[in-house]
Parts: C-alpha cells; structure tokens; sequence
C-alpha cells in the first residue's frame, strides 16, 4: 500500500471498509457456531500484513470475540444456576452492541478498543 494514513491520521477508505469487515463478519456467529471467530479471522489473516490498521482492527474483533466466547460458555454453565439464564441474555445484547460500537468507529477510521477484553492476540 502506498500510504497507511491520510494527513489527519485516520486510515483510507479500503483500509476502514476492511476494518469495518473485520467486526462486521462477527454476526455471522448468529448462523454458524463459532462463525464469530472464523469470520474475523478470515479477514485478519488473510489483510494483516497488508494494512496495519486491519492489523489492529482484526486483532481487536478477534480478542473480543474470544472473550466474549468465552463468557457465553461461563453463562452457559450457569444456566444450571439459574444466574446463567439473566447472563446470557445480558453478553448478547452486550456484544451486538459493541460490535455495532466498533464497526461504526472503524468505518470512520479510529482504532476502536472494546471494553472487558481479554487481549489474547497481541
């Protein structure tokens, strides 16, 4: 790529379109198991070297969705105490709206940081 940022610091158009990809392809979790994983992965492996904005932005939607993976699991087992059943509904909402949160602040170019991530991938 020829240039990474424009004069104000934010990341070209591709670039914000891929970033935006990178948290948008979480939804296709609500279809295939682990889909919130894979589909973020996909994109990260295979732009990350191209851009280190989809770098960051990948590496930020797959940590989240590996916490937020992990905590639906943890709720799951829950669920045989009840208080999993007022968690689960609870970590969905949460993490359609953040999801939603990062892809807008991608598409506009800021290298969004989710709250109560585990960063795994560094």
């Amino acid at each position: 790529m020829s240039e990474e940022n424009n004069s104000n610091g934010l990341a070209k158009q591709e670039e914000r379109s891929l970033g935006l990809a990178c948290h948008l392809l979480a939804f296709v979790g609500m279809v295939f198991p682990f889909g919130n994983i894979l589909g973020p992965l996909v994109i990260w492996l295979v732009k990350k070297d191209d851009s280190a904005f989809v770098d960051d932005q990948g590496k930020e939607a797959l940590n989240f969705n590996i916490t937020i993976s992990i905590a639906g699991f943890v709720a799951f087992l829950l669920t045989f105490v009840v208080i999993g059943a007022v968690l689960l509904p609870i970590i969905g909402i949460f993490w359609l709206v953040m999801t939603i949160v990062a892809a807008v602040k991608a598409n506009g170019g800021e290298h969004y940081r989710y709250p109560l991530t585990i960063r795994l991938i560094k």
